[in-house]
């Protein structure tokens, strides 16, 4: 899998979510290779989309159409600032996913020392994990060539979610997430209230 992570500060909530219905509806029958999308703005107007494709050659073949370039330059228009883009060819799902009936999603974003050592503690079994937080429906970790990742969580419920971080993991478990956590740089978290998603039918 490969994932795209675009970000930048939306200047109209309600429009950019109209665009990225078009999108769906207009252009991904025609975008071989794309699997779905989570997407939000958090509160303080940031948008956030993680689009999943099969690979990056299909990324790259969607983004040379020149329909989905016309698309882009509206979509642009709608922020009012920078447009960041990571491009993520490491990539890990952990509990199924994630789902699209989440309520709520956290995406939490940092730089990483040791990539592969990350990538081995989140391909590790997560038995322990679902079983002490329900609240998790799963989520992804993309990580770029520069060792900047984005994980993506997905909840059932904010409140839920809120319930869970205070729940204490058991102390092996706890031991090694803190020595994982202690190799993170710029350690940021971004709350969608009100994600959306779309997903490939063929996915």
């Amino acid at each position: 899998m490969f994932i795209q992570v675009i970000q930048g500060h939306c200047k109209d909530a309600d429009q950019m979510r109209a665009i990225g219905d078009e999108w769906v509806e207009k252009l991904a029958p025609g975008a071989d290779g794309w699997l779905g999308g989570t997407y939000g703005i958090t509160d303080e107007g940031q948008f956030v989309g993680v689009v999943r494709f099969d690979s990056r050659e299909a990324a790259e073949r969607n983004s040379q159409r020149p329909e989905q370039g016309e698309w882009w330059q509206r979509m642009s228009a709608l922020f009012d600032g920078p447009v960041t883009f990571h491009d993520c060819d490491d990539v890990t799902m952990f509990l199924g996913g994630g789902s699209d009936q989440a309520g709520f999603v956290q995406v939490i974003q940092g730089r990483l020392s040791d990539p592969e050592r990350f990538r081995k503690f989140m391909e590790q079994p997560m038995d322990a994990l679902a079983e002490a937080r329900p609240d998790i429906m799963g989520g992804t970790v993309a990580i770029s060539e520069d060792g900047t990742f984005t994980e993506t969580i997905a909840f059932r419920t904010e409140e839920e979610a809120r319930e869970g971080e205070k729940m204490e993991m058991p102390a092996d478990r706890q031991q090694e997430f803190q020595e994982e956590m202690s190799q993170v740089q710029d350690l940021t978290y971004l709350d969608l209230h009100h994600p959306w998603f779309s997903s490939s039918k063929v996915s």
